[in-house]
């Protein structure tokens, strides 16, 4: 058994200082996913890799409940965790570019772009539930792979898949997303 999955146990158990130690742990490995996931963000993006690790941990840690089952189940939790504040933030920002309730300004004001980075995340978000009803493990990989900034051979190993099956499931959960997608626009 590997550091992770023996503290990961101690924190099942509710021992004191066990989350802590998982933390410095894991740090690495979330900031890794997190600057993944973060470097095919736009220029100027708000969330830094950073703050998106100690969010995620605020997620993960935060109700002291914590039970991950494995390694894997933490590391894809974590991917849940970063797609969900990442869903959050591009709404939140999609809300402010629409107005907000704010008063309307001239438009000849305003320099007008074609759609954000944002809005594409939340395309990928909603095709991506569309795809968890579909099929379970595609939306998984997507997760892990998407929001999670994993390689193939990662999510392989999370997965405890085969490093084929992984890059086939990617490429048909790819090609599913793209139709779906372009349906909807």
């Amino acid at each position: 058994m590997s550091n992770i999955t023996l503290v990961l146990e101690s924190v099942g158990r509710g021992e004191s200082k066990a989350t802590q130690e998982l933390f410095s742990l894991v740090y690495e490995d979330l900031r890794r996913m997190a600057a993944a996931r973060m470097a095919n963000e736009a220029a100027g993006h708000t969330l830094q890799p950073t703050a998106l690790v100690h969010e995620a941990w605020l997620q993960l840690a935060g109700d002291g409940q914590q039970n991950w089952e494995s390694r894997r189940h933490f590391f894809g939790a974590a991917a849940e965790a970063m797609r969900r504040i990442l869903i959050l933030n591009a709404r939140r920002k999609s809300t402010l570019k629409r107005g907000a309730g704010l008063a309307p300004v001239d438009i000849d004001d305003l320099e007008i772009s074609t759609a954000t980075p944002d809005e594409h995340i939340l395309l990928i978000d909603e095709g991506l539930l569309w795809l968890e009803k579909e099929n379970p493990e595609l939306a998984r990989i997507v997760t892990l792979k998407f929001f999670g900034g994993l390689t193939n051979e990662e999510v392989a190993e999370t997965l405890g898949i085969s490093l084929r099956t992984t890059n086939r499931q990617w490429f048909y959960a790819k090609i599913k997303l793209f139709r779906w997608i372009r349906e909807q626009t």
